[in-house]
């Protein structure tokens, strides 16, 4: 007799038992399915922070490798220094960088500081105290830019601007951006020109460099810090934080303009987190020093952005896998018991002249067809209880990450004179919500996975049948 007929007659003859072990198989395959959903969702959430956000790559002069390689020149006696030319970041090696493949936008940016005139004074609401005031800290802190609009303050809204315009990568040298409150201490207004004298001590025994540099005002911003009510160092103030281009911070510094101009600092926006290797490889291609000049990704938003999905996924991945290994061995236990209830058909069938490997197939034909009935109601079930199943778990990982972020303390940033954090990137707020998509591609993980649970559950347990002759099955049974 056909074994598929025979597989037929018993499926339907056995009701209660075919719906039982399809109903235990759409348990599996639904959890399993719900797994594959969420992790293709966590990726293709993953994806999109990274096109969103990409990395920031920063590249700044490491003041301790550049002692080490004797570029420091100090007063013989070892005792301090100055950074010489070797410790300069030039514009023109930026630019090559900036033109490598992997980066998608580039900045500069310059520390610089200016001494103030005497058509340019200090914002000071309240006095220094007697013997308090320092040439070290009398002066206004000038952030050379090359994009305003780029700056964290001004894109997390902590500053915005009142009247005129921002530097821009078109910026002359010579324009410059002050805050309200000190454009209202000197009675400024959008296209008045003020001097400033370069922010750079002299070296012992020199006088200090005269000369005033013309600025032509053509922005006026808002900071969102307001006075302190107590004296603080000008310096650190911020009414008396200039933004300027970055070669109006080279003029500040008594550096080159132009392509000779000096940077602090590069950054660099990858178009992915793990491009970073060859971006090394470009900056080693354009001339940069990788030990004095070393490259850091800031990929903190990103992480931000994708930790909460990324564990998610990490839970359905290994539900994904309990459920396979769990299911499996529950159905190799039914299939085993079955096996043991059936012994007298087995017998019989074999007594007749069946061979063994088509009652194992007779059975594997059984399990598959209940398999195949569950995998296309899975299909049905799956995308609304992963959704809801992720959604859940995704909100309480959304939180758990949001009260971390809140009780984290800001690394502070010491190299910074005006003070503030190391990261001056705006918050990024993790991905709360799961676009979960049911595709070709899943179907044929779940048949597979389905198919091969069922192929594992039946042929371990019922290879024994192959093994056995009738007379052992009718007459000893188990």
């Amino acid at each position: 007799m056909n074994f598929l007929k025979r597989a037929w007659w018993r499926l339907t003859g056995h009701g209660g038992k075919t719906l039982s072990l399809t109903g235990l198989f759409l348990v599996i395959c639904t959890l399993v399915l719900s797994g594959y959903l969420i992790q293709a969702a966590a990726a293709r959430a993953a994806e999109g922070a990274k096109r969103q956000v990409g990395a920031v790559a920063t590249m700044q002069l490491d003041v301790d490798a550049l002692m080490r390689s004797g570029g420091v020149d100090t007063d013989g006696a070892g005792h301090g220094g100055v950074i010489g030319d070797k410790g300069d970041l030039h514009r023109s090696v930026v630019d090559k960088i900036c033109a490598a493949a992997v980066v998608d936008r580039c900045n500069y940016t310059s520390d610089a500081g200016a001494f103030p005139t005497k058509s340019m004074k200090l914002y000071q609401p309240v006095p220094a105290p007697a013997g308090e005031g320092s040439p070290m800290t009398d002066l206004f802190k000038a952030d050379g830019i090359r994009d305003l609009d780029s700056v964290g303050e001004f894109r997390n809204g902590d500053a915005e601007l009142l009247s005129g315009h921002g530097i821009t990568p078109d910026s002359k040298k010579d324009e410059i951006v002050v805050e309200e409150r000190l454009a209202k201490a000197n009675h400024l207004k959008v296209g008045d020109r003020l001097a400033l004298k370069a922010g750079e001590l002299p070296a012992p025994g020199q006088k200090q460099n005269e000369t005033a540099h013309s600025f032509e005002v053509v922005g006026i911003y808002k900071s969102g810090t307001a006075d302190a009510g107590q004296y603080v160092p000008p310096v650190t103030d911020p009414a008396n934080h200039l933004y300027v281009s970055p070669d109006g911070a080279s003029i500040l510094m008594n550096k080159g303009t132009g392509k000779d101009g000096v940077v602090k600092e590069a950054t660099f926006t990858l178009h992915d987190p793990d491009d970073l290797d060859a971006l090394r490889r470009a900056a080693k291609s354009a001339g940069v020093d990788p030990q004095i000049f070393p490259l850091t990704v800031n990929d903190k938003q990103y992480r931000a952005l994708v930790g909460p999905i990324t564990k998610t996924a990490d839970f359905a991945t290994v539900t994904v896998w309990l459920v396979a290994v769990a299911g499996t061995v529950i159905l190799a236990l039914i299939v085993a018991a079955s096996l043991r209830e059936r012994r007298g058909e087995l017998g019989i069938l074999m007594s007749l002249g069946e061979r063994g490997p088509r009652l194992l197939a007779q059975h594997l034909v059984e399990i598959v067809a209940c398999a195949l009935v569950a995998i296309g109601l899975a299909t049905a079930c799956s995308p609304v209880l992963s959704e809801a199943i992720g959604q859940r778990l995704l909100s309480s990982q959304v939180s758990a990450a949001r009260e971390e972020a809140a009780d984290r303390t800001p690394e502070q940033d010491y190299a910074n004179t005006g003070g503030g954090t190391k990261s001056n990137e705006p918050a990024a707020d993790p991905i709360h919500e799961m676009d979960v998509r049911l595709g070709p591609a899943d179907i044929t993980k779940i048949a597979a996975t389905g198919l091969g649970i069922a192929g594992l559950a039946t042929l371990v347990p019922g290879i024994r049948v192959l093994r056995l002759t009738p007379r052992d099955i009718l007459t000893k049974g188990n």
